[in-house]
């Protein structure tokens, strides 16, 4: 295909592009940019060498952005070349794929800022175990990748599409690209163009961070913030200008990805009052304090609804030799379905859980089995027990929020939350960056139990909808 040559020459040679363009023309999900790719790969010559030399080749010639699957797909168009290269030194290019995704996993594992255990030679190669095929890569060979990237770490130019031009512009642009943790493939959303479903002063309490690892008792003391919910990305500021250009970083930092995650009333805390707890799809774990019982119900019941309405549905767990329980990965992208589809995917969700669970503990480990076993038994139970709480609550807010409304048109009902933008007080509608915004003042929570009446809309039912559906059911008990 000459077309898509011609635009692979100038994309490797840099003509009329930016080193942020080639990831992009790369990651695209069609037959002719899956020609340009294999076409961009042909002016690599890897034969002959190790995988993360190659790997460093590839990477030092554009800006590797996008959202995970979008790096996925340009890793995978190295592999076959890699592969097609060096033919016999793997047994497939889905191998070759896996151990390239681990050797980048493994980079921010050891060279990450806020990784405070390092992931161990040993711990890289028995995560690998049978990957291969389901054969084992060399010994040997993931010795020396650990080692190469324990001692030089991967890199690749930064994303230079930020404009340059007035500070306008400067404000919203760096948000872009930015990353929440040092995963290498997760990108935060652009919070400028994301809908804002609630916004207050509240105490943050880390009590597990991400992995599961038990924060140190020095940085676990409470600490306010003013909290901006937005999509799927809950923002801690220390106040409400917390999306100005200088406090970006702090920006990024403080975040939490609440995709697949599940808020509850923190009965068994009782140092203070009004807390909730809060858990993460990655096993962190963060306790939040608010003003009163009303606005912890509030917290609860939006963040409950905003991520039963707006993650994506997991892929299928994988099945493999170990057996070892895994907790599977859940997909930090939005869903593409509607609010009705999205409950009935819940309700099938439940049913496979609760017939899970009764398979596991029907085939429990015999007295006097070794402590291993017992273990993973356990886990695997605590594992099923807390996702068929959390598809559970998620199934009881959607049902509880479409029973609410049965007077509105099916397409309407059928919209996800945020689709509909309200019209402003002009009369316009809000344009890309203006998200619909909570009528509830940003308040500390000693303010917050004060309180004070806001006006009601007097919009139509149907006008209010997209607006109303966002936020909590009072009498919803999801605790």
């Amino acid at each position: 295909m000459p077309s898509a040559s011609r635009l692979a020459k100038r994309l490797y040679n840099l003509e009329g592009f930016k080193k942020s363009d080639v990831s992009r023309h790369l990651s695209k999900n069609n037959d002719f940019a899956r020609v340009v790719a294999e076409e961009y790969l042909h002016f690599f010559n890897f034969s002959g060498q190790p995988l993360d030399v190659a790997l460093r080749m590839f990477l030092q010639r554009f800006c590797l952005i996008g959202e995970t699957q979008e790096r996925e797909r340009v890793l995978v168009h190295f592999s076959k070349r890699y592969l097609d290269s060096n033919p016999g030194s793997f047994r497939s290019q889905d191998a070759v794929h896996t151990l390239t995704c681990a050797l980048m996993l493994l980079n921010t594992d050891l060279h990450g800022e806020n990784v405070s255990r390092k992931m161990t030679c040993q711990e890289f190669i028995d995560n690998l175990v049978g990957l291969n095929e389901g054969e084992n890569f060399h010994k040997d060979v993931l010795k020396a990748l650990y080692t190469s990237i324990k001692t030089t770490p991967l890199e690749w130019p930064p994303d230079d599409s930020e404009p340059e031009g007035g500070a306008s512009q400067q404000e919203t642009a760096p948000t872009e690209g930015g990353a929440i943790g040092h995963n290498p493939f997760l990108e935060v959303p652009n919070p400028n163009c994301a809908t804002e479903y609630k916004k207050g002063y509240v105490m943050r309490k880390c009590c597990i961070d991400p992995g599961g690892k038990r924060t140190p008792l020095g940085k676990r003391s409470w600490k306010m913030f003013c909290a901006t919910l937005r999509d799927l990305v809950l923002y801690l500021h220390k106040d409400e200008q917390g999306f100005r250009k200088n406090q970006l970083y702090e920006s990024l930092h403080n975040s939490i990805r609440i995709h697949h995650s599940l808020a509850v009333r923190a009965a068994d805390y009782t140092k203070k009052q009004h807390v909730f707890r809060l858990q993460t799809a990655d096993q962190a774990e963060y306790l939040f304090q608010t003003g009163d019982a009303k606005e912890l119900q509030s917290w609860i019941d939006t963040l409950n609804f905003v991520t039963a309405s707006l993650s994506a549905p997991p892929l299928a767990s994988a099945v493999g030799s170990q057996r070892r329980f895994q907790r599977p990965l859940l997909p930090v992208s939005q869903t593409k379905m509607n609010l009705r589809e999205q409950l009935q995917d819940h309700e099938n969700r439940i049913v496979q859980l609760e017939k899970d669970l009764e398979e596991h503990v029907a085939h429990a480990p015999e007295k006097g089995s070794k402590s291993r076993l017992v273990g993973d038994f356990i886990e695997k139970e605590t594992f099923l027990q807390y996702e068929l709480k959390r598809y559970r609550t998620y199934a009881y807010l959607l049902r509880s929020k479409m029973a609410q409304y049965p007077e509105l048109v099916p397409p309407l009902v059928e919209t996800s939350i945020g689709e509909v933008e309200e019209p402003n007080d002009s009369g316009a509608a809000p344009p890309c960056g203006s998200p619909v915004r909570t009528t509830k003042p940003c308040r500390s929570p000693q303010a917050a139990a004060a309180g004070s009446p806001t006006a009601r809309s007097k919009r139509n039912p149907v006008e209010r909808f997209t607006y109303k559906a966002a936020f909590f059911s009072k009498d919803a008990d999801c605790g």
